[in-house]
């Protein structure tokens, strides 16, 4: 079970049954998946070494534009990073701040959005027959009319810039993954 599907659960409800869906919005939805996700057992629980506190630093200057960890504030263009180190081992997590785009978590994908006006890239949050809903780049939620879309391209590369070892070295993503492991 993802974050995403945890998040589409608490958001629509299950049908038949007596789980309503809840109105709240996606910021607070994404705070609970976090909030729920941090309570769960099992998992990936690997030793991270590192300084957590250059760690916290670190996520603050390259990551918190976009992501969250525990109590931390942070953006929703991509996905909270709450107890990831639960989920997901050492090495996969360094893949994916090497290599964003080798591995786009379902829910991330990024999408430009063309209108006879503007363009618009971010990220798709919802999609039916008469509308889709993205997070902008610049962290906005946006929805559109799809007989106003001219064209939904989506896209293959992640949005989250890549962190070749010039941007952050050995010592630093440790450090980051130090403070991640830590923000559970």
């Amino acid at each position: 079970m993802n974050d995403e599907y945890v998040f589409n659960v608490v958001r629509d409800g299950v049908p038949g049954s007596i789980m309503p869906p809840h109105g709240l919005s996606e910021t607070e939805l994404w705070m609970l998946v976090s909030f729920m996700a941090s309570l769960s057992e099992g998992g990936r629980d690997a030793e991270f070494g590192g300084d957590a506190g250059n760690g916290r630093r670190l996520f603050a200057h390259n990551c918190a534009e976009c992501h969250r960890a525990g109590a931390e504030a942070g953006g929703v263009l991509g996905p909270a990073l709450t107890g990831v180190t639960r989920r997901r081992s050492p090495e996969a997590l360094m893949q994916s701040i090497r290599e964003p785009s080798e591995r786009i978590e379902r829910g991330f994908r990024p999408v430009t959005v063309e209108t006879d006006a503007e363009s618009v890239t971010g990220v798709l949050k919802n999609e039916d027959a008469f509308s889709l809903q993205l997070v902008t780049e610049a962290q906005s939620l946006r929805a559109f009319r799809r007989d106003g879309v001219r064209q939904l391209n989506r896209l293959g590369a992640s949005l989250m810039p890549v962190f070749s070892e010039a941007e952050l070295d050995a010592d630093e993503l440790a450090d980051l993954l130090a403070f991640l492991h830590g923000n559970q």
